[in-house]
């Protein structure tokens, strides 16, 4: 919540974030460095993207876990 002294943050948009955007999110919170080439890959193997290429979190970690599965 905004005060007199901080202006608000662009807040993330957890269904549609950028490779960067999402490559920082899931390093911050996974533990694990995440980078740009790794999502990258991903995609290049049919991890899922929106139409404008941004990614769906959820899509994105469900696709994980299945390729987790399958192997």
């Amino acid at each position: 919540m905004p005060d007199g002294n901080h202006s608000p943050r662009n807040a993330l948009n957890p269904m549609a974030l950028s490779i960067t955007e999402a490559a920082l999110v899931l390093t911050r919170t996974g533990g694990q460095m995440v980078t740009e080439a790794m999502i990258r890959e991903d995609i290049a193997e049919g991890a899922p993207t929106n139409a404008d290429g941004t990614l769906n979190l959820v899509h994105y970690a469900a696709w994980l876990v299945q390729n987790v599965l399958e192997k």
